[in-house]
Parts: structure tokens; C-alpha cells; sequence
């Protein structure tokens, strides 16, 4: 709980999928963060945990530092204006209009072609708004209930083969290598679409291609690696081979 409570700035990643975009008036809808989900550091936010900082330092605060629309957590890199922010069920959401800036250019066409569909916040915990539960129906040792973060900035963050290391953690642990290839399909199909449209800076599209190798390369390693453990499992007796190296041959047959 401790290193909670002492990081002077968090971040959390949801892949929140993106409701609209308005290409012709530069506006973009979908949500920052989600409610009532775990992640990767056990936590779940809750209805209302932004509530506040909504008040103090939203659309219609008076705040002379309102919440901010970023790329990648860079303060340098303010994409657009927030209209609208506010929660409702699902999470928090988000309205914005994008600069006429060449980052606020190049994001419109990242957020119409796929390349930005996972989104970010950036936060301070609050002291007494953090409690641990025990033996919850999540996990066996628990998590963390957040009712109410202290938010300064929503980002579109560009997702790449680092984005798939936790899927691909729970996909070798639980047998199911489907949501690492589904998500690779659905990346490469972005980054194809984006290059053979050909739009924006020379900057955007080299880090598209180079972002689109990267994840070839990581198709390419983990057919690899399966394949190696095919072979090592085809010299074995199918009655010699233990349950979880079963699991991998079935897994390796799935990428042929």
C-alpha cells in the first residue's frame, strides 16, 4: 500500500475502445479509464473516484491547470482541448477537440486508422480513498478499492508489441494463445491501414512502419518459439508427456 500512496505520479493503461471521430471537426469521444474492472496492479476504480478532481479541475473549472489531453503522458505533447468530461457507467468519458497543431493533425488520423484506440490516465492516489479487500471474488488475496484519485491528464497512448507482454503473460500461463494473435491481427490491420493511406507527417508514418516491423517480428518470434516446443514434444510418447506439454503442442498447432 505504501508505494502507492508515495509515488508522486501513476499510470494506468485501458484498453477503452473509441466511441466517435469526427475527422471533418476534429472531434474525438471515448473513455480514459474504466470502472469496476482489476488491473495489472490489483486495483479497481470506482464510480465516482473522479468526481472531484472533475470539480477542480475540469471543463468548467476555474482551475488555471484543468485536465489535459495528452500523447503518451508528455506534457509537451497536449493533442487537444477537453469539451466534455465526466462519468457515467462504464468509466470516464471524454470529449475532445483536436489542435490544428501537426501532433494534433497527425492524432486525428492515429485515432481514425486504429493506431490510437488504448487510452491512459495520469494520477496521484489519495491516502484515505485506498483500501485493501481480502479474499475477493478477483483474486484470493485481494485488492485495492480506489474511491477517488487526484486526475491530471488522459492520453492516447500507441500501442506496440509492449502492450501485448501482458496478454501474452496470460495467454502462455492459462493455455489460450487466441488473445495474442486476435490482438496482433487487429494491430497489423491498423498499421496496413494507415500506410497504404499515406496521410500526415513523414514523422508519423516512419513510426508506423517501424512500429509495424516490430510487431512482425514479434509474430515471427513467437511462431518460433512454439515451434521449437513442438519439436521437442514430437520426439516424446504422447503417453509420456506431462498435461502442460500437451497444452504447449496444442497451442503451437493453433499458429501453423
Amino acid at each position: 500500500m505504501n508505494n502507492r500512496l508515495t509515488d508522486s505520479y501513476s499510470c494506468k493503461n485501458y484498453g477503452t475502445e473509441i466511441e466517435d471521430v469526427d475527422d471533418k471537426e476534429g472531434i474525438v469521444k471515448g473513455y480514459f479509464a474504466s470502472f469496476d474492472s482489476i488491473d495489472a496492479d490489483d486495483d479497481i476504480i470506482r464510480k465516482g473516484a473522479f468526481k472531484k478532481s472533475i470539480k477542480e479541475h475540469g471543463v468548467e473549472s476555474t482551475s488555471n491547470r484543468k485536465i489535459a489531453h495528452l500523447r503518451n503522458h508528455d506534457w509537451d505533447r497536449q493533442i487537444g482541448k477537453i469539451l466534455e468530461l465526466y462519468e457515467d457507467e462504464k468509466g470516464l468519458v471524454f470529449v475532445s477537440k483536436l489542435g490544428r497543431s501537426t501532433e494534433g493533425k497527425d492524432a486525428i488520423l492515429d485515432y481514425q486508422d486504429g493506431i490510437l484506440r488504448e487510452h491512459s490516465i495520469g494520477f496521484n492516489y489519495v491516502a484515505d480513498k485506498v483500501k485493501f479487500v481480502e479474499d475477493s471474488q478477483y483474486k484470493k488475496e485481494g485488492h485495492y478499492e480506489i474511491t477517488e484519485v487526484k486526475l491530471w491528464e488522459g492520453s492516447g497512448v500507441t500501442f506496440g508489441s509492449n502492450s501485448l507482454t501482458p496478454v501474452l503473460e496470460v495467454s502462455k500461463s492459462t493455455g489460450d494463445i487466441n488473445p495474442v494473435l486476435e490482438k496482433i491481427k487487429h494491430m497489423e490491420e491498423a498499421f496496413l491501414k494507415a500506410l497504404k493511406n499515406g496521410k500526415g507527417t513523414d514523422d508519423r508514418l516512419s513510426t508506423i512502419e517501424a512500429r509495424f516491423k516490430q510487431i512482425q517480428q514479434l509474430k515471427d518470434s513467437l511462431i518460433t518459439e512454439k515451434s521449437s516446443i513442438k519439436e521437442t514434444l514430437d520426439v516424446k510418447k504422447s503417453n509420456d508427456t506431462t498435461e502442460a506439454e500437451r497444452r504447449e503442442l496444442f497451442l503451437n498447432l493453433l499458429l501453423k
